[in-house]
């Protein structure tokens, strides 16, 4: 049996990959381009892609039997044309919900809380300057209170609601699909979550329903003053749109994902005049060292669960 992993460097150089040798021998690649994909995948029986475009082209006159994604979403593996070749997909959930949750907090504390603007202050010698014993010229607010809407109520939604009620927290959400109906919070319509709440955040996967959910016509509505967030899947928002909003109305944003990505320095967010406004992680969210040691395990689960059938 031989497994070969297509990009290993996204897994983190801490995460030991023996735990698939047990299987078979394993060749592993830490980037594979899309010119290379064919060729290092034709004589493998499994093959474990995190970004790595799987499709057509690959599948065909492979040996390929499973295809084990290092994570949630599938959308870079023609999961038709999978099943057509008798090829099975198996993706990882739940692995990742304290990891993002927890990145999730840490974006709206950055807004919410300042620091970052009260350690320069600090360190560039401001706070002797003031008149008080205290600098308090960036306002600071506390989450107690605040309504958080969250727009797609999975597993991560779910964890995310629980959390931020510990705060003194109301939780509204909204269903990108219109069938969650989930009896403990109150769920809303998109209009009413984005003019409502104090903080937002994405947590939905992208497809039909939620590609550029989040456009220029409604995102204008939302209050002055609340904090945006994408932790979900780059598309959701649009990124054009987002960036002229974030010049036009006070509205802070976090966002972890991106429509294409690694992002490319055309994207119009690394334009925005208001920087202070934007804060921008490379899709770090789902990336904890406890994340990702969960992830290789259920992988490792997959492929065990495929060869004992």
């Amino acid at each position: 049996m031989k497994i070969v992993i297509l990009d290993r460097a996204t897994l983190g150089s801490d995460i030991n990959i023996d735990i698939f040798k047990e299987f078979g021998e394993v060749v592993s690649y830490d980037k594979t381009s899309a010119s290379e994909s064919k060729e290092r995948t034709k004589d493998a029986d499994i093959v474990i892609t995190n970004k790595v475009v799987l499709g057509k082209e690959q599948m065909d006159d492979s040996s390929i039997k499973l295809i084990c994604i290092t994570a949630t979403g599938t959308d870079n593996v023609d999961l038709e044309y999978a099943k057509s070749k008798n090829i099975e997909v198996k993706n990882v959930a739940g692995y990742s919900t304290s990891s993002v949750v927890q990145v999730t907090f840490g974006m709206i504390f950055y807004f919410i809380q300042k620091l970052n603007h009260y350690q320069d202050s600090l360190n560039n010698g401001n706070w002797g300057k003031v008149p008080a014993f205290n600098d308090a010229d960036d306002i600071f607010f506390e989450l107690d209170k605040k309504r958080v809407g969250i727009i797609g109520f999975g597993d991560i939604g779910v964890d995310l609601a629980k959390k931020v009620e510990a705060f003194g927290c109301e939780v509204v959400y909204y269903s990108t699909s219109g069938k969650n109906s989930n009896s403990d919070y109150k769920r809303v319509e998109l209009d009413e979550l984005l003019q409502s709440c104090d903080i937002i955040s994405v947590h939905a996967p992208l497809n039909e329903n939620t590609k550029n959910l989040l456009i220029y016509e409604n995102m204008k509505n939302i209050k002055e003053g609340a904090i945006l967030l994408n932790l979900g899947r780059g598309g959701i928002i649009n990124e054009n749109d987002l960036a002229k909003i974030i010049d036009e109305e006070k509205i802070y944003c976090g966002i972890d994902v991106f429509a294409k990505e690694p992002i490319e320095r055309t994207n119009p967010l690394l334009k925005v005049v208001n920087k202070e406004r934007l804060l921008l992680t490379p899709h770090i969210g789902w990336g904890s060292s406890e994340s990702r040691n969960r992830l290789m395990k259920k992988v490792a689960q997959n492929i065990k669960d495929f060869l004992n059938k």
